[in-house]
């Protein structure tokens, strides 16, 4: 007996509905030219605006930041020993970027371009993008270019400060190695000659009264401690002059083959450091990027959406304009 109450229940609800999809389909029937003219009107009007709004291009760029060579590598160095230095921090510069070709000129107005945005490229150290949004192409590229051209001139200046450091340093070497070549070597060859000069003295006198002690050492003993004495300090003498023969003979072959070899590397190092492919500056990879369409007004995008809404708003309002048509009827006096 439930069971039977529970199916009829159901019957009933499942006829109430489909007389109300019918009711509702007829609503929209009958007021189908309402609906296609509204859709239509607004459907127009989006085409109208999609004719008439303003054409909008873009312009993009993907920029590596400039760097320099930091040092010649090695076959036997590892690491860091040929590393190259970025000029500049990316996430800073585009920072400063976008204060000063968005944040400052956002409320400047009749702009034929205008920088839309500045970011960094996903896992990229050095790389940033830049778009440009113009009236045409060239506006837009040319804006993109403002950009470009003040990165560029800072960072060159940068380069051009390194250059200037290397070249001091350059001249640094040079002039140390004249000056040991023309002063300091000369010197030590003049000392070391004199030196050996003064030894072959010394070791002649040497010799000399190692003789007459010999000759007079049993006629005049007193003579002959004298000259012992002599012999003493002629040999103390020679003893310190080949010392310092020797410091000077060292030093001077520190000086040719330890420091002027040293020197003629590190000054070779900067010279190849100072060619121009160990300097890059800021600068587009490729071409800046265009095409031959707006990006705005997207047409087709504007008059499916306009379509949608026109329906969507048509068929609203064919029921609102029901529902108060039907509520006048109901408070409309009986006759």
């Amino acid at each position: 007996m439930q069971e039977n109450q529970t199916n009829q229940t159901n019957i009933q609800r499942y006829e109430e509905d489909e007389i109300d999809l019918r009711e509702l389909f007829k609503t929209l029937w009958k007021n189908k030219t309402m609906i296609v003219a509204i859709t239509s009107f607004i459907t127009l009007l989006a085409i109208a605006y999609a004719l008439m709004a303003p054409k909008v291009y873009e312009a993009k760029a993907i920029v590596k930041i400039g760097e320099y060579k930091l040092s010649n590598s090695n076959s036997n160095s590892n690491s860091n020993s040929n590393s190259k230095v970025t000029i500049a921090n990316a996430s800073e510069l585009t920072k400063e970027l976008e204060v000063l070709y968005i944040d400052l000129l956002k409320n400047v107005k009749d702009r034929d371009a205008e920088i839309k945005s500045i970011g960094l490229v996903k896992k990229q150290k050095n790389l940033f993008e830049i778009v440009a949004n113009g009236k045409s192409n060239e506006v837009a590229t040319k804006e993109l270019q403002k950009v470009l051209s003040y990165v560029q001139a800072k960072h060159k200046k940068l380069l051009d400060d390194v250059k200037e450091l290397r070249e001091a340093q350059i001249k640094e070497l040079n002039s140390k190695l004249i000056l040991i070549d023309e002063k300091t070597l000369p010197a030590l060859v003049k000392k070391i000659k004199r030196y050996k000069y003064d030894i072959n003295i010394y070791e002649t006198n040497f010799k000399d009264t190692q003789y007459n002690i010999k000759q007079i050492k049993k006629n005049n003993p007193t003579l002959a401690a004298l000259q012992i004495n002599q012999q003493r300090y002629l040999a103390e003498m020679i003893m310190n002059l080949k010392n310092s023969l020797e410091a000077y003979d060292a030093k001077k072959d520190d000086y040719e083959f330890i420091q002027i070899p040293n020197l003629k590397k590190n000054l070779n190092s900067i010279l190849a450091l100072m060619k121009p492919y160990n300097y890059n500056n800021t600068a587009v990879i490729g071409n800046i990027m265009t095409n031959d369409y707006p990006i705005k007004p997207k047409k087709k995008l504007i008059v499916v959406v306009a379509f949608v809404t026109g329906f969507i708003l048509s068929i609203f309002l064919v029921f609102f304009l029901e529902f108060i048509r039907g509520f006048r009827e109901d408070d409309a006096p009986q006759t």
